[in-house]
């Protein structure tokens, strides 16, 4: 029973490692091949979109899989595949895009909202406590009416 758990395991393991890469995707020389599936790893799916080319099953993903490992059977670099399909599809079909003008608004965007949507919030409820004492007509109590309020207070305390 110990080894059948075992063996279970193990094929999960073994499944969730090979991703999406099909058996006749996959390149002769294990070398080339442990390559294309680095770069593959940070390649992102443009129809997925949260996904890598490695781990998705679409055919685009599929098409861009098979692309790697012929730029790199054809003796490009790893830097060279990823220029290659960064000018093909625009910085986005990298997992982590470079820090540039053209791909500020996918760093900085998430963090701008956010800040914008506190900022929002902030100004909502100063808005709403000012407009709150306005149509109560609830002003500042005078030192006269202080006073006046602490006597009926003090009334009504020993009274009990």
């Amino acid at each position: 029973m110990k080894h059948f758990i075992f063996t279970l395991i193990a094929l999960v393991m073994l499944s969730v490692s090979v991703g999406a890469v099909e058996p006749d995707e996959i390149l002769k020389d294990a070398a080339l091949e442990a390559r294309a599936r680095i770069i593959s790893k940070d390649v992102r799916c443009v129809v997925c979109q949260n996904q890598s080319i490695d781990d998705s099953d679409s055919g685009i993903a599929r098409k861009m899989r098979i692309l790697v490992r012929d730029r790199i059977t054809k003796g490009d670099t790893n830097q060279q595949v990823l220029d290659y399909l960064v000018s093909r599809y625009g910085d986005f079909v990298l997992l982590k895009p470079p820090v540039k003008a053209k791909t500020a608004a996918l760093w900085f965007g998430p963090a701008i909202m956010l800040l914008l949507g506190l900022v929002g919030i902030i100004f909502y409820y100063r808005r709403r406590a000012k407009e709150t004492a306005e149509t109560t007509g609830a002003a500042p109590l005078s030192a006269d009416e202080k006073s006046r309020l602490d006597a009926l207070m003090k009334e009504e305390g020993s009274e009990t």
